[in-house]
């Protein structure tokens, strides 16, 4: 079953409901994509209300307009905004996370290369050390050695029934979700990331430089304006999404 591309009004006050809703079409039987900027913002793992100061943060920057919003899946910190394209697909799947975790991510970042690929970026996924929000499925570009992370991914499990008769294994919804850095200042961003962990003492600290845009990627090849280049963007991951399939529990 091919994803239905999907719309979403993304709200201020919560930009990430839309994730709700994307599980209930999945747990309707569909498979859906959605394809979203969020206002500039910070986004963290519930996890992080481990953290005393977390509310207090959050309230000061909310003052200065940053919000900061909790979402479903876990990882890290994520800056959202200007120049940040979030895509995040949503569909069925009969199995279990051990199961089937890295088949949906290595689903995720096929996608991505491929729409990537279309463009002249050559991308692959590795750990970054120093990027926000690292991970095994960062996407990459750059020799493997000194490469830079263009994207991350994340993915949330949710049970919608037990093991039925017929099956041996459980019925899930999952949210598999991709955040690509586009035109945004990786200054800008990993300051701002970097501000906000300070304030509720984590320890953590981002390196702008263990980053990368599509724009600075590109940079001297497309000499094309920035509203250009995110339609370019938002263009070639619709082609790649609507030509792709859910992943199989076999996928390589």
């Amino acid at each position: 079953m091919p994803f239905d591309i999907v719309d979403f009004n993304v709200g201020t006050a919560d930009p990430l409901a839309a994730e709700r809703d994307l599980l209930s079409l999945a747990a309707s039987g569909r498979c859906v994509a959605h394809l979203w900027q969020a206002p500039l913002s910070l986004v963290v793992p519930r996890s992080y209300q481990r953290f005393a100061t977390l509310e207090r943060a959050r309230a000061e920057f909310e003052e200065r307009g940053c919000p900061v919003f909790l979402r479903m899946s876990g990882g890290g910190l994520v800056p959202q905004g200007p120049g940040i394209l979030n895509l995040s697909l949503a569909y069925p799947v009969r199995g279990t996370v051990g199961g089937l975790s890295e088949v949906i991510y290595r689903h995720l970042c096929a996608i991505l290369v491929k729409a990537l690929g279309t463009l002249g970026l050559q991308t692959h996924w590795q750990t970054v050390d120093g990027s926000f929000c690292d991970g095994r499925f960062n996407l990459a570009w750059g020799p493997p050695g000194d490469a830079r992370k263009i994207a991350g991914t994340a993915q949330y499990w949710r049970r919608v029934e037990a093991v039925s008769q017929g099956s041996s294994s459980p019925l899930h919804v999952v949210l598999a979700h991709a955040v690509l850095l586009v035109s945004a200042d990786p200054e800008e961003i990993n300051q701002r990331a970097n501000a906000f962990e300070d304030a509720i003492g984590s320890g953590k600290c981002y390196l702008p430089e263990r980053v990368v845009t599509v724009q600075q990627a590109l940079s001297g090849t497309s000499g094309v304006s920035v509203d250009r280049l995110n339609d370019q963007v938002v263009s070639a991951l619709h082609a790649c999404v609507a030509a792709a399939t859910p992943p199989a529990a076999d996928d390589d």
